[in-house]
């Protein structure tokens, strides 16, 4: 069977605190919002996969609850930074799987302000507690080759990962920062955004460094925002008169860590590149397209290096290649593709929970051709990444 986008919904991405407002407030209007897109009620839904990080056990339920209560399944959902995704997934396995008709994929977080840590998702510098988190193996491959610092521990994981393709390569770090002022620049034109100011090179350079080569201006924010997807069958689609509305899930495919992400002891390999390529082979294989056929991506660039990693990840450009393919423009407007039009998890802001699920909504918008002036001419296709640390990448194939 196959599934569709028929509704999405955001709010926007801010800096933590800055509203007083409550994840369940947040939830429930990217939840509306979504469903008005669809034109149909929540009393339609018959299931709700819910995702986040930072809330407690149960936090799902009370977030569902205030767009209705009609006591439909509703499933709570953490994979790390691809818990949003992972939440769409269900729903289109639900979907797909003849399960369901039309399901809720909903993705929110309320957070703190500072860093990330490495343990669980939890925040701060400290080691203590590496040896029993789930990201053991990943900050122990970093900490033999590298050592470790008192930087945050994901910036140190993916700056190190930049060192060694920089080592490796050649990338420069002009070629790192053309990441974030192309993402900083697309986001002008993103209401949704947590950051709407364009930088240059120069002054993405010149920011302060949080772990060498990253400053901050390649580095995701922690944010608090929410996102929602209505994924229905093709039967709810004809039966609702949602055909102009609809953007099909072609494929997607999720892939964890194998042993080519240890065994090279490389924080490249570490950070998802095996899991990322292999999930791309998978949804290229299922869905009978390749990347030649897609228009626009929306990727997660946590960090600039990770966008880099994954144009080579996602067969846009050889390995050790990627620095120049951003130097070149083919990855913005005008390019080969335009990847990140939303302004990505760099400055689009990253609530882990909902990341995801406003990849879709941003291509969703961009395949029906509503992204106002930040559309991309004649897109088509779309893709979308999303990876999580400990591990997790989901790649999935939409299609107008």
């Amino acid at each position: 069977m196959r599934s569709y986008v028929v509704g999405v919904g955001m709010t926007r991405f801010e800096k933590p605190e800055t509203r007083e407002w409550q994840y369940w407030d947040m939830a429930k209007e990217a939840g509306g919002k979504a469903l008005e897109d669809a034109g149909i009620s929540y009393d339609q839904v018959e299931q709700v996969p819910v995702g986040y990080c930072f809330q407690a056990s149960a936090a799902g339920q009370r977030a569902v609850y205030e767009l209705g209560l009609t006591g439909v399944p509703v499933y709570n959902v953490n994979n790390n930074c691809a818990t949003g995704a992972t939440a769409l997934m269900m729903a289109r396995q639900f979907v797909e799987g003849g399960l369901s008709d039309c399901v809720l994929a909903l993705g929110f977080e309320k957070m703190a302000r500072g860093s990330l840590g490495g343990v669980g998702g939890g925040r701060g510098g400290g080691t203590g507690d590496f040896a029993v988190s789930p990201v053991a193996r990943h900050y122990g491959i970093m900490a033999a080759r590298h050592g470790f610092e008192t930087t945050p521990p994901t910036a140190q994981i993916f700056g190190n990962a930049a060192r060694e393709h920089m080592e490796k390569y050649g990338t420069t770090e002009a070629q790192l920062a053309a990441v974030g002022a192309k993402n900083h620049r697309h986001s002008v034109n993103n209401p949704y955004a947590q950051f709407q100011d364009a930088y240059t090179v120069d002054e993405i350079l010149a920011a302060r460094t949080v772990h060498r080569p990253l400053t901050k201006l390649q580095c995701s924010p922690t944010s608090d925002g929410s996102a929602a997807a209505v994924v229905v069958s093709e039967r709810f689609v004809e039966r609702h008169g949602l055909a102009a509305r609809a953007v099909e899930i072609v494929a997607q495919a999720m892939a964890t860590d194998t042993d080519e992400s240890f065994a090279s002891g490389s924080c490249v390999d570490a950070v998802g590149v095996p899991m990322s390529r292999e999930a791309a082979r998978r949804a290229y294989e299922r869905s009978g397209l390749g990347i030649e056929d897609v228009d626009v991506v929306e990727l997660h660039d946590c960090f600039s290096i990770n966008e880099l990693l994954t144009y080579e990840a996602l067969g846009m450009c050889a390995p050790g290649e990627s620095g120049k393919l951003v130097e070149s423009g083919a990855t913005t407007y005008g390019g080969r593709w335009v990847v990140n039009p939303s302004g990505g998890l760099i400055s689009k802001g990253h609530p882990l929970g909902a990341t995801g699920i406003a990849q879709i909504a941003e291509l969703t918008w961009q395949l029906r051709g509503e992204a106002g002036a930040r559309q991309v001419e004649g897109a088509g296709v779309g893709l979308a990444h999303n990876i999580g640390l400990g591990g997790a990448a989901v790649v999935t194939l939409l299609r107008g």
